[in-house]
């Protein structure tokens, strides 16, 4: 599979993890912006692929951990210059593994876009370049009991 994410659509599927009322996010260089930004685990679905199945192994190789996909919670559409994603969000739980920051199999060791993992509270959200704009201190509300 090719790694270009531009002139075509592009289906994610993404995974919002809550522990201890902090959420995981992977800091990447975006696609969109060409900025380092903060975002829920996840990647594109490979033909034949489920959205479950994707974002479970998306999960293990961004994240070393091994998770149950729970109710699907949002949609998200970019479409900015070259690049059309359709991203869908699911609330997992984490099942196994242990956390570490993974890699991009598609990509060389210096063309990796992930540079850091880690779990962030409903203040600490406002102080980090995140997307989509729906990762903001009103998802602990709705999904953190």
């Amino acid at each position: 599979m090719s790694a270009s994410y531009t002139n075509r659509v592009r289906v994610r599927s993404c995974g919002l993890l809550f522990k201890e009322e902090k959420l995981l996010l992977v800091e990447l260089m975006s696609p969109v912006t060409n900025q380092w930004t903060w975002i829920p685990p996840g990647g594109g679905v490979e033909f034949g692929e489920s959205l479950e199945e994707a974002l479970i192994r998306e999960f293990r190789e961004e994240t070393g951990l091994i998770i149950s996909v729970g109710k699907q919670v949002h949609i998200n559409e970019v479409i900015q210059g070259s690049i059309h994603a359709i991203e869908f969000y699911f609330i997992v739980n984490q099942e196994g593994g242990e956390l570490k920051l993974g890699s991009d199999p598609e990509r060389s060791a210096h063309q990796q876009l992930l540079r850091s993992i880690g779990f962030f509270g409903k203040k600490e959200i406002d102080e980090i370049n995140t997307a989509p704009d729906f990762i903001n201190p009103s998802l602990w509300d709705e999904f953190v009991s």
